[in-house]
């Protein structure tokens, strides 16, 4: 599988750490079921995902992929500081 940098170009899976499935956190910061399911629980969809992915054998930012499970096929990757200064 290769993962195309916005910053570096197209590279091979072994440069990237795959942190785990886009998670928004809970709103509360008190302790709840809320922060106990976001902690240990996941689903685990057949089909497209947004995933934290870190380039760490290269220029070392955080990426939003959003990936396939079953296929493996990556559509958009973005630079993760970039899509959360969008969305705010």
């Amino acid at each position: 599988m290769r993962i195309n940098c916005p910053l570096c170009g197209e590279r091979d899976l072994r440069e990237f750490y795959f942190k785990g499935t886009k998670l928004a956190c809970p709103d509360s910061e008190e302790w709840g079921a809320d922060w106990d399911d976001y902690l240990h629980n996941r689903d685990n969809p057949a089909g497209v995902s947004q995933e934290l992915w870190q380039h760490v054998a290269g220029c070392g930012v955080w990426l939003i992929v959003m990936r396939d499970t079953v296929s493996h096929v990556i559509g958009r990757v973005a630079v993760a500081k970039d899509e959360v200064r969008d969305a705010g």
